[in-house]
């Protein structure tokens, strides 16, 4: 069985989880808006540039975690797939993992975005197997640090190797669809590279490369 991998943010959705679970506590007033709005922008941008410091945005994205009890954060949770990630996961999305889990691959995401936001979601699409950055986690309390080595850039290639190793998997056959240029580094690892709805560096590099581009989001 071949792995079938799949990026989260912009690629399955429409849209970015870990940026809107950072609106969604926003407008409930659990972070300070004003402040939280305008540093979740910067690293956005920031992570859309290339440019992004993954430990310092994950010690703004993480505070939260360690600020509420885990109980307030699994029920707002509850509510954000619900108001904020149903609605965007693409049609097209479902229908390509669909295609992957019918051919007998198996099935897996890999994103930056942190595992208390990404688990649920990939649980939606029917996804056994996440790859994502992990907030640590002490006597049923968050403690705004990260465990292990943040899914991220040339990350993804690491925690993946070391999950292979684990799980008796290789890359023979594989694919990797992303929609980011900071994916890269795993991109050039799979045997079937796809481009997803790319930002311009990444159709650039894809174009390049002769890999395939596709949209989940055209009609």
């Amino acid at each position: 069985m071949a792995l079938a991998i799949f990026d989260l943010d912009n690629t399955l959705l429409a849209d970015d989880s870990d940026y809107l679970w950072g609106v969604y506590l926003s407008e409930l007033g659990i972070v300070d808006r004003h402040h939280y709005e305008s540093e979740n922008e910067r690293f956005y941008r920031e992570y859309k540039e290339g440019r992004l410091d993954i430990f310092e945005f994950l010690r703004f994205s993480l505070k939260p975690l360690k600020d509420n009890t885990l109980e307030s954060l699994q029920q707002w949770r509850k509510d954000f797939i619900t108001r904020k990630i149903e609605p965007i996961i693409l049609p097209k999305a479902r229908e390509l993992v669909e295609k992957h889990r019918v051919a007998g691959d198996t099935l897996m995401i890999i994103t930056a975005t942190n595992a208390f936001v990404t688990a649920p979601i990939a649980e939606l699409l029917g996804i056994n197997h996440l790859i994502a950055t992990d907030p640590e986690l002490v006597a049923g309390q968050y403690t705004g640090e990260v465990m292990g080595i943040p899914s991220f850039q040339q990350g993804k290639v690491t925690r993946l190797n070391d999950w292979m190793k684990a799980h008796g998997q290789d890359l023979v056959g594989s694919y990797f669809y992303s929609d980011s240029h900071n994916d890269i580094p795993l991109l050039e690892r799979v045997d079937n590279p796809v481009a997803v709805d790319p930002d311009d560096n990444l159709r650039a590099h894809a174009e390049q490369q002769g890999w395939q581009i596709i949209s989940l989001r055209e009609e």
